[in-house]
């Protein structure tokens, strides 16, 4: 089990069963970074409810860099995560998630569906 940052609030979740979505960001954000965070927020709740966590860290802060270090992330970077298995949808977000964010929850729900 592990704790789990998400806007301030702490929840502990199964690594084993849960399926988790994580978004890596810096300080510095273009409105296509904001944009990935946002689509990919709503369209988990939208899609999954509460049976996919969400949780958006900033490198630039401490947690966050500690976060990233545990998942190798060193830079902007979208992950799907269950257990030991990881997809990475960073380039389907920075495509997506500003210019068709109604394509771009039809390949998170491909990317998540086969893991719940």
């Amino acid at each position: 089990m592990f704790a789990q940052s998400s806007q301030g609030n702490t929840q502990v979740t199964n690594i084993k069963t849960a399926v988790s979505v994580y978004y890596f960001h810096f300080n510095a954000r273009c409105a296509t970074c904001r944009a990935v965070e946002s689509v990919t927020k709503n369209g988990i709740k939208e899609l999954f409810g509460d049976k996919v966590a969400f949780a958006a860290y900033n490198l630039d802060e401490k947690s966050g860099e500690l976060r990233g270090k545990e998942l190798d992330i060193s830079g902007q970077t979208l992950l799907i995560v269950k257990g030991d298995k990881i997809i990475n949808l960073t380039n389907e977000g920075f495509m997506y998630a500003r210019t068709n964010p109604e394509k771009f929850k039809q390949i998170l729900n491909a990317n998540i569906q086969p893991l719940l």
